[in-house]
This record gives structure tokens, sequence and C-alpha cells, in this order.
């Protein structure tokens, strides 16, 4: 493949993770990684660097259509950014110790239990929670949105905040380790523990992956993880599909998202554990 085929594939399918990532507040790097590993053979430490930038991207390309639709909670992606940017510089630091292959199966045990999780809850009611923890309820994280696929105004309040902070800093060691924006925890930590709307968990997951993300750039391109022929066309397609996949949100039903997100999740964890495992699949 020369070096025109390899942009064009990249982008391409850069396009499509942006769409995702941004649909399902993932952040892209989850659909990027396994592209560019399995299908173009590149190595999982300029995936990551790549991925990274994507994230970053990504974040950029969603957050300004939820911030408009007003789905996105700021207060709560603030408050829980500060423990994920600690999370992303200690995963970031950490990778340089650790082989390809158990990076694999780390990736591969984290998407399995994400989709896990929103499985068992692919039935629950989508009556939004209006219960506030007390932390929650002092710094005024209760929001409403108005949800355009039932034309209802939902109000809703935000549940366990410490179990949340503590999912988020494992969620930013994630996010720095593996390049990834780490949504696969952000959004069924806002999802089952605060018992956010799932639209509000994963528009407000948008806009906190890129400042996780950003985080751990610096040390993935002090490094030099990060290669500009990879990471540039990755980063073009990723902001392009994001900006599809933040204005189709708004237009699904949460359900529909729910079961998305865990369909992904499932199929990227299995093809990631076999890589992990050395398996041909």
């Amino acid at each position: 493949m020369d070096q025109t085929q390899l942009f064009a594939a990249l982008f391409a399918s850069s396009v499509a993770a942006g769409m995702l990532g941004s649909l399902l507040g993932l952040g892209g790097g989850i659909i990027v990684i396994p592209v560019l590993t399995l299908l173009l053979g590149v190595d999982i430490r300029y995936a990551v660097g790549a991925s990274i930038v994507s994230v970053i991207a990504t974040s950029n390309g969603a957050t300004a259509s939820h911030l408009k639709d007003g789905i996105a909670n700021l207060k709560v992606g603030m408050l829980l950014e500060t423990a994920t940017t600690t999370g992303a510089l200690i995963g970031a630091l950490a990778t340089a110790a650790i082989g390809g292959r158990p990076l694999y199966l780390i990736f591969s045990v984290v998407l399995a239990t994400s989709s896990v999780i929103m499985f068992l809850r692919r039935n629950t009611d989508e009556t939004p929670n209006l219960s506030n923890h007390r932390w929650a309820a002092r710094l005024g994280l209760g929001s409403s949105f108005q949800d355009r696929a039932t034309g209802q105004t939902l109000h809703y309040g935000v549940a366990g905040v410490p179990v949340a902070l503590g999912l988020m800093l494992v969620a930013g060691i994630v996010s720095g380790l593996l390049g990834v924006g780490s949504g696969t925890l952000k959004v069924p930590a806002m999802d089952v523990a605060m018992r956010l709307p799932m639209k509000v968990s994963t528009a407000t997951s948008n806009f906190m992956i890129g400042v996780t993300a950003a985080a751990g750039a610096a040390v993935h391109f002090t490094r030099g993880d990060i290669l500009p022929m990879i990471a540039a066309p990755v980063a073009i397609g990723v902001l392009v599909g994001a900006v599809v996949g933040a204005r189709l949100l708004g237009r699904l039903r949460s359900s529909s998202v729910r079961t998305l997100f865990v369909l992904v999740l499932m199929a990227v964890s299995i093809q990631m554990a076999a890589r992990g495992l050395g398996i041909q699949i």
C-alpha cells in the first residue's frame, strides 16, 4: 500500500470512527485503534499516538453541537475532569513500561466490562432520575434538556458523585494508557453511578474526552509515539465524522444509543482480546 492509498484508508476509516465515537461518547479512539492495528498493521504504540490526537478532534467537533442543543452538562464534566486528568497523566507515564500484548488484553477487558454493564441496563426505564446527591445539590449539577427524539423537556438530577469520581480516575488512567477517550468507562459511570440520561452521558463524555486526552498527549508526543503521516489523516477524518455523529445523537432514542454502544464494545473487545492472545480471527 503506497502513501496515497494509506492516507485514503486512514481518512475513510476515521470518518466512520469519528461518527460512532461522537454518537456514543467514546471519542473515536475505540474504533481507530482496532482499525489501525488489526486492518492496517500499524504498531499499537503509533496507533495509540494517532488515537490520542483523534480524541481531541472528536471532542472539538462534537461538543459545539452538543452545547448548542443543551445536552452536555458542563458542570458535571468539569467536576469529573479533576479526576480523569490526574489519571490520564498516570496512564501515559505507565505506557512505556507495558508491552504490546498486555495493552491489547487490558483494552479488551475494559471494553468487555463496559459492554456487560450497559447490556444489563438495556431495558432500564428511560424516566430520568430527579434525586440529587448532596454534593450535586450543593454544586447545582442537576439540569434539563430538550429531547428532539420525543419532543419533551427532560429534567434530571445527579446521583452517586463520590463513586463517579473514583471511576473517573480509573477512566483517566485507561485514557493515558491506551490512547482512547475513556468514554468506555465515562459513559457507564455517568449512566449507572450518576444515573444521568443516556444522551447527557454521551454528550458530556464528548466534552470531557478532549481535556483528558490533552493531558496525556504531551507525554506521547515527547516519546515519539505521534507520527504525522498517520495522525494527520486520522484527526481530519475523525473531526468530519464527529460533526455528523453529534447531529445524529439528538434524533435517536436513548435506548437505541445504548444498544449501539453495547454492540460496538462487544465486537471490538473480542477482536482486541484475540490480538492480545495471538489468535487470528
